[in-house]
């Protein structure tokens, strides 16, 4: 049996308004379109849904993951991810995301595959504790994940990440540098536009933005926090956009009911990402308070939120990490002392007392997403890194080759 093209795996749910499938669609399509056959494997949506619209040469193969947890959903979709395998060719490379699919792949490479790609955006051993606060106390389920996080990054033949921070934890551990390149996410400039900040109006809320998992590791309690703070002086309203389950809706609501209540604070479900652009423009301010924590500061990550809000030209104000600071300048977003609301509080009014400044901070962090993070730039890495660390040969240069060879 032969060979096929690429196989692209993740347990993730696919298609959604999160940035992960974002990011996955940018990805398959660069490798369809520079190497040929592409098969994404994802966490699919109800059956009989619609196909998504992918290039023409990537096929989509949705797999299911139920579960009562977590653990019980990775073992199912793992389930399906080998039945789907059973009597397929060996593949030329496979790129996993995470270990919850690269763990199996990882343990049966040399059967499976030419190459594997890890691809480094987070690691259970350090995130998971923030999803699921119990798992921090379970000593064997943290020695298994370490192991299988340990056997992907020992069994990858390119592993790829985001964010220096990253690359620096995973060479810290052992991964080896010569196999490590760091893509930092992207922007499609064409959905976040550009819009100058929107000019003051007599009687108008100051609005803020806060977008992402409303959860305490990324900062959401700042942000509310910050409006509580302001309300003082000044009309603010603050939107909130990100996933939700019913237990940290309450958890949420606990903490900012009163600001509910008064009509300052409002909780969207995601959006889509033509609808999330409009609401920047809709917006004066965007936070990005990402506190320290292991997962921001030793982990590493690539906030997508940031580099979105960045593009639209709506002021950021954002931590001062040194994940942010490989993306955002002082003189393109406001970088303030994190996992401080009085912080937020003072940059709102310092950007509503002097307009000139916003205006500047828009226009030169869109200029810094369009010079380095469109996803054009991010998608032509990616491709190089196949080519050039792997050795997979490019659908033009197998077609030039074919056609020599035929003549």
């Amino acid at each position: 049996m032969g060979t096929s093209g690429i196989v692209y795996a993740s347990f993730d749910r696919f298609p959604a308004p999160k940035g992960a499938a974002v990011h996955i669609r940018a990805f398959v399509e660069a490798l369809g379109a520079a190497f040929g056959p592409v098969d994404l494997v994802a966490i699919g949506d109800a059956p009989g849904a619609p196909p998504p619209a992918l290039g023409p040469h990537v096929t989509y193969h949705p797999l299911g993951a139920r579960g009562k947890d977590l653990v019980a959903q990775a073992l199912t979709f793992r389930s399906h991810l080998g039945a789907w395998w059973r009597g397929r060719p060996r593949a030329k490379v496979v790129h996993v995301r995470s270990i919850f699919e690269g763990y199996p792949i990882a343990r049966r490479k040399a059967t499976l595959t030419d190459a594997l790609v890890y691809e480094v955006n987070g690691l259970p051993s350090i995130e998971l504790k923030y999803h699921h606060p119990d798992v921090a106390d379970d000593a064997e389920l943290m020695r298994k994940l370490l192991a299988q996080e340990e056997a992907c990054l020992h069994a990858a033949d390119l592993l790829v990440t985001p964010s220096a921070v990253t690359a620096e934890h995973l060479v810290s551990r052992g991964a080896d540098p010569k196999r490590l390149r760091v893509i930092p996410n992207g922007v499609d400039l064409d959905v976040f536009r550009y819009a100058p900040p929107r000019p003051p109006e007599a009687g108008r809320p100051l609005r803020m933005l806060y977008s992402g998992t409303m959860t305490a590791w990324q900062g959401v309690h700042h942000a509310i926090e910050a409006c509580r703070l302001l309300r003082r002086d000044l009309p603010v309203t603050l939107t909130l956009v990100g996933p939700l389950r019913k237990h940290a809706r309450r958890a949420l609501l606990d903490r900012c009911g009163d600001l509910v209540l008064q009509g300052a604070v409002e909780i969207l479900e995601p959006l889509p990402q033509e609808e999330l652009a409009r609401l920047h423009h809709a917006c004066d301010v965007v936070l990005v308070p990402l506190p320290v924590n292991d997962r921001n500061c030793v982990q590493g990550c690539c906030p997508l939120k940031l580099l979105e809000a960045m593009a639209t030209g709506t002021p950021v104000i954002v931590s001062d990490l040194p994940v942010v600071r490989a993306l955002a300048e002082a003189t393109e977003a406001f970088r303030i002392r994190p996992g401080s609301p009085k912080a937020i509080a003072e940059a709102v009014k310092d950007l509503l007392a002097n307009p000139a400044l916003g205006a500047a901070l828009s226009a030169n962090a869109r200029a810094r997403v369009e010079r380095d993070f469109p996803w054009g730039r991010a998608q032509e890495a990616l491709v190089n890194a196949y080519a050039d660390d792997l050795g997979v040969a490019r659908a033009s240069t197998r077609d030039n080759t074919a056609a020599s060879a035929s003549a």
